[in-house]
Protein backbone atom coordinates (compact mmCIF):
# COMPACT_ATOMS: atom_id res chain seq x y z
CA UNK A 1 0.00 0.00 0.00
CA UNK A 2 1.21 3.55 -0.76
CA UNK A 3 -0.75 6.37 0.40
CA UNK A 4 -3.82 4.21 0.96
CA UNK A 5 -3.84 2.56 -2.39
CA UNK A 6 -2.44 -0.59 -3.58
CA UNK A 7 0.61 -0.73 -5.85
CA UNK A 8 2.41 -2.31 -7.77
CA UNK A 9 5.99 -1.89 -7.91
CA UNK A 10 8.80 -3.57 -9.34
CA UNK A 11 12.97 -3.02 -8.47
CA UNK A 12 15.72 -3.93 -10.78
CA UNK A 13 19.58 -3.58 -10.39
CA UNK A 14 21.99 -3.02 -7.99
CA UNK A 15 21.28 -1.37 -4.21
CA UNK A 16 24.07 0.81 -4.43
CA UNK A 17 24.00 2.03 -8.11
CA UNK A 18 22.18 5.08 -8.73
CA UNK A 19 18.54 4.66 -9.35
CA UNK A 20 16.03 5.60 -11.79
CA UNK A 21 12.45 5.82 -11.36
CA UNK A 22 10.57 5.18 -14.52
CA UNK A 23 6.94 7.17 -14.82
CA UNK A 24 4.55 5.91 -16.80
CA UNK A 25 0.90 4.80 -16.50
CA UNK A 26 1.56 0.78 -16.81
CA UNK A 27 5.01 -0.37 -15.97
CA UNK A 28 4.97 -2.68 -19.14
CA UNK A 29 5.38 1.22 -21.37
CA UNK A 30 9.01 0.54 -19.82
CA UNK A 31 10.15 -2.41 -21.59
CA UNK A 32 12.51 -5.40 -19.98
CA UNK A 33 14.69 -4.45 -22.52
CA UNK A 34 15.44 -1.28 -21.58
CA UNK A 35 15.11 -2.16 -18.11
CA UNK A 36 17.58 -4.49 -18.44
CA UNK A 37 20.14 -2.11 -20.80
CA UNK A 38 19.73 0.12 -17.65
CA UNK A 39 20.52 -2.20 -15.24
CA UNK A 40 23.70 -3.42 -17.50
CA UNK A 41 24.50 0.23 -17.58
CA UNK A 42 25.10 0.10 -13.56
CA UNK A 43 21.88 1.58 -12.80
CA UNK A 44 18.82 0.53 -10.17
CA UNK A 45 15.56 0.35 -12.22
CA UNK A 46 12.45 0.96 -10.49
CA UNK A 47 9.17 0.83 -12.57
CA UNK A 48 5.84 0.46 -11.12
CA UNK A 49 2.02 0.51 -12.55
CA UNK A 50 0.35 4.21 -11.89
CA UNK A 51 -3.02 3.86 -10.13
CA UNK A 52 -5.69 2.23 -12.85
CA UNK A 53 -3.22 0.16 -14.31
CA UNK A 54 -2.02 -2.92 -14.15
CA UNK A 55 -2.02 -4.72 -11.05
CA UNK A 56 -2.36 -1.27 -8.69
CA UNK A 57 -5.58 0.18 -7.49
CA UNK A 58 -8.35 0.59 -9.79
CA UNK A 59 -11.33 2.41 -10.16
CA UNK A 60 -14.55 2.18 -12.37
CA UNK A 61 -14.63 4.39 -15.29
CA UNK A 62 -15.09 7.61 -15.24
CA UNK A 63 -14.84 7.69 -11.12
CA UNK A 64 -11.06 7.80 -10.56
CA UNK A 65 -10.23 7.97 -7.37
CA UNK A 66 -8.13 10.16 -7.32
CA UNK A 67 -6.36 14.24 -8.50
CA UNK A 68 -2.84 14.29 -10.33
CA UNK A 69 -1.32 15.54 -7.23
CA UNK A 70 -2.32 12.09 -5.85
CA UNK A 71 -0.46 10.22 -8.21
CA UNK A 72 2.60 12.89 -7.48
CA UNK A 73 2.80 11.74 -4.04
CA UNK A 74 2.28 8.25 -5.20
CA UNK A 75 5.98 8.64 -7.19
CA UNK A 76 7.25 10.16 -4.13
CA UNK A 77 5.76 6.94 -1.96
CA UNK A 78 6.96 4.67 -3.91
CA UNK A 79 11.00 6.12 -3.25
CA UNK A 80 9.96 5.95 0.43
CA UNK A 81 8.68 2.89 0.19
CA UNK A 82 12.07 1.65 -1.63
CA UNK A 83 14.56 3.51 0.94
CA UNK A 84 15.35 5.57 -2.24
CA UNK A 85 16.52 9.18 -0.93
CA UNK A 86 17.06 10.74 -4.49
CA UNK A 87 16.19 9.67 -7.86
CA UNK A 88 16.93 10.30 -11.69
CA UNK A 89 13.09 10.48 -12.51
CA UNK A 90 11.89 9.48 -16.06
CA UNK A 91 8.25 10.32 -17.21
CA UNK A 92 6.66 9.36 -20.20
CA UNK A 93 3.61 11.00 -22.14
CA UNK A 94 0.92 11.55 -19.02
CA UNK A 95 3.58 9.95 -16.54
CA UNK A 96 5.81 13.09 -17.86
CA UNK A 97 3.05 15.70 -16.18
CA UNK A 98 3.85 13.17 -12.97
CA UNK A 99 7.62 13.77 -13.35
CA UNK A 100 7.06 17.34 -13.83
CA UNK A 101 5.07 17.89 -11.00
CA UNK A 102 7.86 15.83 -8.46
CA UNK A 103 10.83 17.65 -9.98
CA UNK A 104 8.68 21.28 -9.40
CA UNK A 105 7.26 19.86 -5.32
CA UNK A 106 10.11 18.04 -4.17
CA UNK A 107 13.37 19.27 -5.73
CA UNK A 108 15.52 17.23 -3.62
CA UNK A 109 14.21 13.74 -4.59
CA UNK A 110 14.73 14.36 -8.68
CA UNK A 111 18.60 14.16 -9.17
CA UNK A 112 17.94 14.53 -12.97
CA UNK A 113 14.53 14.35 -15.50
CA UNK A 114 13.73 13.54 -18.57
CA UNK A 115 10.42 13.79 -20.39
CA UNK A 116 9.49 11.74 -23.12
CA UNK A 117 6.63 12.54 -25.07
CA UNK A 118 4.99 14.31 -22.77
CA UNK A 119 4.25 18.30 -22.67
CA UNK A 120 3.65 21.45 -20.09
CA UNK A 121 0.15 21.30 -19.36
CA UNK A 122 -2.70 18.58 -18.35
CA UNK A 123 -5.53 17.51 -20.01
CA UNK A 124 -8.01 20.10 -22.01
CA UNK A 125 -7.52 22.76 -24.48
CA UNK A 126 -3.88 23.20 -25.47
CA UNK A 127 -2.41 26.27 -24.83
CA UNK A 128 -2.75 28.44 -28.17
CA UNK A 129 1.18 28.35 -28.40
CA UNK A 130 1.27 24.73 -28.94
CA UNK A 131 0.14 21.86 -31.01
CA UNK A 132 -2.43 19.61 -30.32
CA UNK A 133 -3.72 16.09 -30.99
CA UNK A 134 -3.64 15.63 -34.69
CA UNK A 135 -6.67 15.61 -36.87
CA UNK A 136 -6.24 12.32 -38.17
CA UNK A 137 -5.45 10.84 -34.59
CA UNK A 138 -8.79 12.55 -33.09
CA UNK A 139 -10.65 11.47 -36.13
CA UNK A 140 -9.57 7.53 -35.63
CA UNK A 141 -10.27 8.15 -31.88
CA UNK A 142 -13.69 9.44 -32.24
CA UNK A 143 -14.66 7.26 -34.69
CA UNK A 144 -14.07 3.99 -33.22
CA UNK A 145 -16.38 2.19 -31.13
CA UNK A 146 -15.30 1.07 -28.05
CA UNK A 147 -14.57 -2.74 -28.19
CA UNK A 148 -16.38 -5.14 -25.56
CA UNK A 149 -14.51 -4.64 -22.52
CA UNK A 150 -15.36 -8.62 -21.30
CA UNK A 151 -13.83 -9.60 -24.37
CA UNK A 152 -10.21 -10.21 -24.46
CA UNK A 153 -9.47 -10.50 -27.46
CA UNK A 154 -11.51 -7.86 -29.00
CA UNK A 155 -9.54 -5.57 -26.15
CA UNK A 156 -6.19 -6.58 -27.53
CA UNK A 157 -7.16 -5.68 -30.94
CA UNK A 158 -8.62 -2.55 -29.84
CA UNK A 159 -4.67 -2.09 -27.64
CA UNK A 160 -3.08 -2.57 -31.04
CA UNK A 161 -5.01 -0.25 -33.05
CA UNK A 162 -4.52 2.40 -30.56
CA UNK A 163 -0.78 1.53 -30.62
CA UNK A 164 -0.70 1.89 -34.68
CA UNK A 165 -2.92 5.14 -34.35
CA UNK A 166 -0.54 6.63 -31.41
CA UNK A 167 3.06 6.00 -33.93
CA UNK A 168 1.28 8.11 -36.24
CA UNK A 169 3.55 8.61 -38.93
CA UNK A 170 6.22 7.07 -37.41
CA UNK A 171 7.58 3.30 -37.74
CA UNK A 172 5.26 0.49 -36.18
CA UNK A 173 5.97 -2.87 -35.16
CA UNK A 174 2.84 -4.89 -35.36
CA UNK A 175 4.07 -7.92 -33.45
CA UNK A 176 5.78 -5.86 -30.60
CA UNK A 177 2.60 -4.16 -30.02
CA UNK A 178 0.31 -7.08 -30.40
CA UNK A 179 2.33 -8.56 -27.48
CA UNK A 180 2.29 -5.35 -25.17
CA UNK A 181 -1.15 -5.23 -25.64
CA UNK A 182 -1.48 -8.75 -24.78
CA UNK A 183 0.38 -8.74 -21.61
CA UNK A 184 -1.65 -5.28 -20.26
CA UNK A 185 -5.17 -7.28 -20.87
CA UNK A 186 -3.49 -10.15 -18.91
CA UNK A 187 -2.43 -8.29 -15.88
CA UNK A 188 -5.20 -4.84 -16.02
CA UNK A 189 -7.73 -5.33 -13.44
CA UNK A 190 -9.96 -2.69 -15.58
CA UNK A 191 -8.48 -1.92 -18.83
CA UNK A 192 -11.32 0.92 -19.91
CA UNK A 193 -10.41 2.04 -17.00
CA UNK A 194 -6.33 2.04 -17.39
CA UNK A 195 -6.80 3.54 -20.85
CA UNK A 196 -9.30 6.53 -20.11
CA UNK A 197 -9.57 7.39 -16.03
CA UNK A 198 -6.46 9.75 -16.16
CA UNK A 199 -8.65 12.30 -18.26
CA UNK A 200 -11.60 12.33 -15.70
CA UNK A 201 -9.06 13.27 -12.88
CA UNK A 202 -8.56 16.43 -11.06
CA UNK A 203 -4.88 17.78 -12.99
CA UNK A 204 -5.10 20.83 -9.72
CA UNK A 205 -3.95 24.16 -11.32
CA UNK A 206 -1.85 24.93 -13.87
CA UNK A 207 2.42 24.34 -14.05
CA UNK A 208 4.23 25.78 -16.47
CA UNK A 209 4.34 29.14 -15.66
CA UNK A 210 6.51 27.25 -12.88
CA UNK A 211 8.63 25.11 -15.71
CA UNK A 212 11.94 27.58 -14.97
CA UNK A 213 11.87 26.98 -11.36
CA UNK A 214 12.78 23.46 -12.19
CA UNK A 215 16.54 22.71 -10.97
CA UNK A 216 17.28 19.26 -11.94
CA UNK A 217 19.54 18.69 -15.34
CA UNK A 218 16.20 17.62 -17.85
CA UNK A 219 16.55 15.58 -20.78
CA UNK A 220 13.89 15.87 -23.10
CA UNK A 221 12.98 12.87 -25.58
CA UNK A 222 10.33 13.25 -28.53
CA UNK A 223 9.02 11.44 -31.50
CA UNK A 224 9.63 13.78 -34.51
CA UNK A 225 6.39 11.96 -35.71
CA UNK A 226 3.94 11.64 -32.20
CA UNK A 227 0.13 12.46 -33.46
CA UNK A 228 -1.05 13.11 -29.58
CA UNK A 229 1.21 15.58 -28.05
CA UNK A 230 3.22 17.37 -31.42
CA UNK A 231 6.67 17.62 -31.37
CA UNK A 232 6.07 21.03 -30.68
CA UNK A 233 5.21 19.93 -26.69
CA UNK A 234 8.40 18.90 -26.50
CA UNK A 235 10.48 22.12 -28.07
CA UNK A 236 8.24 24.02 -25.37
CA UNK A 237 9.61 21.96 -22.64
CA UNK A 238 13.02 22.26 -23.71
CA UNK A 239 12.91 25.49 -23.81
CA UNK A 240 10.79 26.77 -20.84
CA UNK A 241 12.73 24.38 -18.54
CA UNK A 242 16.50 26.10 -17.78
CA UNK A 243 19.13 24.33 -19.58
CA UNK A 244 17.37 21.24 -20.82
CA UNK A 245 18.50 19.29 -24.03
CA UNK A 246 16.04 18.01 -26.77
CA UNK A 247 16.42 15.23 -28.73
CA UNK A 248 14.45 14.34 -31.79
CA UNK A 249 13.69 11.16 -32.33
CA UNK A 250 13.57 10.27 -35.96
CA UNK A 251 10.47 8.18 -37.00
CA UNK A 252 9.11 8.05 -34.01
CA UNK A 253 5.60 8.68 -32.53
CA UNK A 254 4.17 8.44 -29.55
CA UNK A 255 5.22 4.99 -28.97
CA UNK A 256 8.79 3.47 -28.27
CA UNK A 257 8.90 1.12 -30.63
CA UNK A 258 12.08 -1.64 -29.94
CA UNK A 259 14.28 -0.58 -32.51
CA UNK A 260 14.42 2.98 -30.54
CA UNK A 261 15.02 1.50 -27.09
CA UNK A 262 19.19 1.35 -27.67
CA UNK A 263 19.40 4.83 -28.80
CA UNK A 264 16.78 5.95 -26.05
CA UNK A 265 18.43 3.66 -23.08
CA UNK A 266 21.95 5.23 -24.15
CA UNK A 267 21.23 8.75 -23.24
CA UNK A 268 19.09 7.95 -20.27
CA UNK A 269 22.50 6.38 -19.36
CA UNK A 270 24.54 9.07 -20.35
CA UNK A 271 21.91 12.14 -18.88
CA UNK A 272 21.91 10.19 -15.41
CA UNK A 273 26.02 9.41 -15.17
CA UNK A 274 26.41 12.35 -12.95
Amino acid sequence: MINGASSCVEVQGDADDPTVLLVGSSMLNWSNELCERLVAGGRRVIRYDVRDTGRSESYPPGEPGYALADLVDDAVGVLDATSTEGAHVAGMSTGGWIAQRLALGHPGRAATLTLIASRPNAPGPVDDDLPGHAEALMEVIMNTPEPDWSDERAVVEHLVLQARTFAGAGSFDEASARAHADAVVARTTDVKSATTNIAFADHGSRWRERLGEIIAPTLVLHGEDDPFFPIGNGEALAAEIPDARLVRLDHIGHWLPSHAVPAVADELLAHTAS
